[in-house]
């Protein structure tokens, strides 16, 4: 029997901390099929979103999709982000959050992703701007995964 994943847990305990701590959460997205965001904004297959109070509304931090309204260019948008596609979540003012394994769509076998796959990395925070820029996902280095804490 396969374990739940804990990325979906881990999520939501990021997006709280940056909420109690005054942050604002962003989330990367590797964007595939069954992402559904403004395409105009994806940029190397991959784009950033803000997922703080003031940007989203009616935001649901679920166990398989991250789901919200959001506006661009002042029209609303319904968003909907298949959890195993998000590769981090982190607060925009520090860096500070987790970044996740996500498969790119030419790799098979194991699934999209791996609770042996996670990590903590200090990600560089994003620069405020009409059109989000994702950061460079974190690359894997070799051997067995590990946690790494961050102050």
């Amino acid at each position: 029997m396969e374990l739940p994943s804990t990325k979906p847990y881990l999520l939501r305990a990021i997006w709280e901390w940056c909420r109690d701590n005054g942050y604002t959460p962003y989330i990367a997205v590797v964007v595939d099929e069954r992402t559904r965001v403004p395409r105009e904004f994806v940029r190397d297959g991959q784009i950033v979103l803000n997922v703080g109070s003031e940007a989203t509304n009616k935001l649901q931090l679920g166990n398989d999709f991250v789901e919200f309204q959001a506006r661009f260019g002042g029209v609303a948008r319904e968003l909907s982000v298949p959890v195993d596609r998000v590769a981090a979540i982190y607060a925009r003012e520090n860096g500070a959050g987790m970044a996740f394994e996500v498969e790119t769509p030419q790799e098979t076998g194991e699934p999209a992703e791996q609770a042996t796959g996670l990590s903590v990395k200090r990600l560089e925070p994003a620069e405020p701007s009409d059109q989000p820029e994702p950061p460079e996902p974190p690359r894997p280095e070799g051997g067995r995964p590990r946690l790494q804490r961050v102050k």
